[in-house]
């Protein structure tokens, strides 16, 4: 096994694990992001106003998202196992 690749493995591991949090963590981001400035409005700091909608946004989130998420995790450890043949050869 040379370097490129267990590289190529690293990569396509990387880029797996973003696409699939990326959505969840924007859309926690954007949420705590759009509380945050109503909090600073009204002056209103209170610690578990934020934590109620962002846990239903990514509830949402997933709901939404969940079956595209499993595709692609399925689809890249399907990579994975169909090319282990070529690892070891």
């Amino acid at each position: 096994m040379n370097p490129d690749i267990i590289i190529d493995l690293g990569r396509d591991a990387a880029q797996t694990m973003i696409l699939i949090s990326a959505p969840v963590l924007l859309i926690a981001l954007g949420v705590g992001l759009v509380i945050g400035v109503l909090q600073a409005a009204t002056q209103v700091q209170e610690m578990t106003l934020s934590f109620i909608p962002k846990l239903f946004a990514i509830v949402v989130t997933l709901a939404l998202l969940g079956r595209w998420m499993m595709a692609v995790l399925v689809d890249y450890t399907h990579r994975l196992v169909t090319s282990i043949p070529g690892f070891i050869g």
